[in-house]
Formats: structure tokens, C-alpha cells, sequence
């Protein structure tokens, strides 16, 4: 029960960010950037009817959808988002909060990413044009992705038609900006870095001094020279970026000929990141 109240908080918190992306940045600019959201947008413009009202109609077909052709399950899982966003877009008020159209496309389109990809972290949606991909996929083998692309390109055509060219760029460079974002988030924000450690003397000294100054554990890994054969000691140290700084002055300190490769990584969990440090 708690694993469900803290899904549908989630939702909501979701759906509410979408709804400002639409209703604060991209709708006053006419950028109807792909989703039931952009065909709310271009609905109004051309024919005078509340956004909301579009989204909701279209939800409620595509759930229907969902039941027909997919099953209870996905039905489930996109109900309560798929009835909820359009109530977002009707309680969100529509604020031009920048006359900047370059602005309001780059920032809209991130918050509409950090809402899809909250809401994909806990497999649910806002419903609409997510379910013709799945449909294409279940009965035809198209790849999910592509069928999302092609539904996303109908709707940015439209845009071309309804708003004018200059209007058809932006949605295309907002849904650029937020297949970045989601990225970028979905590839984890726990951005760390790494550092691979070889010094044929001085391993088991850095090894100690890395140990004390940086409460870090490590990894040692048995090594080969590529051009000597010779065997040698590697150290695999993974830290936060404030922490990178003090790792090279020791580092550098015991063994500044010392080969190093430092690389980022993301997403990193165990102890000493997700829990308490190494005491």
C-alpha cells in the first residue's frame, strides 16, 4: 500500500511538470513539440478547443485502445496518468513566463523530460501516443522507439501546417533537447568518476594513502604489460568529483610518473554512495 500511495504522489508530481512545460513554455509559443499534448496544442490553435479537453478525449480513446488490444495490465499502468494529465493541464494556468521563444523551447523541453522520465522510473505514463507504438509492436514487430519517432513526426507535420516553419524547427529542436535530457537522467545522475591506478613500485603506497585520506574502498586487479609482459598491480578507486582533486595530489605525491586513466561513470551504487562510507 505504501509502494502504491508513493507511485500515484509520484504521478501526480509528474503530470503537474508536464503541465507546466506545456502551459508556461512551449504552448504560448505555439511549439507543439510531438504527444497528445502537442495535438492539444494545435487543436486549440486551429479550432478553438481547450487543450485539456483534447488530451482528455484522446487519453480515453487510447485507454481504450490499451484494454482492446493490449491487455488489463497496460491498461492498469497507464489509467490513473492517462486521467491525470489532462486534469493538470486544466488546473495549470497558461503563463507566458518568457516572450523568449529560444528560451522557453530549451527550458520547457528539459522540465517535460525530467516529467517523462520521473514517470518512467516507476513504468507508468501519461498515456496517449505511447500506446500506438506498443499496439505496432505487439501485432506488427515494429520497434517501440521508431513507432513513437513516426507518430511524433505526424504530429510535428501538423505543427508545419497549422503554425508555419519557424514553429515546425522549434518542436523538432525541442524534441531533440528533450531526448537529451532523458538521457542524461536515465542514464543515471549519480555522476562519479573512476580512476584506474598502475605504478610498478609504489602500489601498495598508494594504495594505503588512497585507503586513510579518502575512507574509499578499492579493487586491485592482477595485470600484464602489453609491451614488457611484465606483472603488475591495478587499482580501481571509484570517488565523487570534489573528491578527484585529493586523489591526484596523493597520487602524485607517492608516484607522479605513476600511469593513471580517470574516466566518468553514473549511476554508481554500494557502500560509501548509496550508504555510509567506508569508517
Amino acid at each position: 500500500m505504501v509502494k502504491v500511495v508513493k507511485n500515484i504522489v509520484q504521478i501526480l508530481v509528474s503530470v503537474f511538470i508536464l503541465a507546466v512545460a506545456i502551459n508556461m513554455f512551449l504552448g504560448p509559443h505555439d511549439i507543439a513539440a510531438g504527444g497528445v499534448s502537442g495535438i492539444g496544442i494545435l487543436a486549440e490553435s486551429a479550432l478553438n478547443i481547450d487543450r485539456s479537453i483534447v488530451v482528455f478525449v484522446l487519453n480515453v480513446i487510447m485507454l481504450l485502445l490499451a484494454i482492446m488490444f493490449l491487455g488489463k495490465k497496460v491498461f492498469l499502468n497507464i489509467l490513473f496518468g492517462s486521467l491525470a494529465f489532462p486534469f493538470a493541464l486544466a488546473v495549470v494556468p497558461e503563463v507566458t513566463l518568457t516572450t523568449d521563444r529560444l528560451l522557453s523551447v530549451i527550458f520547457g523541453s528539459a522540465v517535460f523530460a525530467i516529467g517523462v522520465a520521473m514517470l518512467y522510473r516507476i513504468r507508468a505514463s501519461s498515456g496517449g501516443t505511447t500506446i500506438p507504438p506498443l499496439i505496432f509492436e505487439k501485432y506488427f514487430n515494429l520497434n517501440t522507439s521508431i513507432g513513437l519517432l513516426l507518430t511524433d513526426m505526424v504530429i510535428v507535420c501538423m505543427s508545419l501546417v497549422v503554425f508555419g516553419f519557424e514553429e515546425f524547427l522549434y518542436a523538432i529542436l525541442s524534441i531533440i533537447i528533450t531526448s537529451m535530457v532523458m538521457t542524461y537522467i536515465e542514464t543515471g545522475t549519480k555522476r562519479r568518476k573512476a580512476l584506474m591506478i598502475v605504478s610498478p613500485q609504489n602500489t601498495g603506497a598508494i594504495r594505503e594513502a588512497l585507503k586513510v585520506n579518502l575512507a574509499r574502498g578499492m579493487t586491485i586487479f592482477d595485470v600484464r604489460g602489453g609491451h614488457d609482459d611484465n606483472a603488475h598491480e591495478m587499482i580501481l578507486l571509484t570517488i565523487s568529483n570534489k573528491e578527484y582533486p585529493r586523489a591526484l595530489e596523493i597520487i602524485d605525491a607517492i608516484d607522479p610518473k605513476c600511469f593513471l586513466i580517470t574516466y566518468n561513470v553514473a549511476e554508481v551504487h554500494g557502500l560509501g554512495f548509496t550508504y555510509h562510507p567506508i569508517q
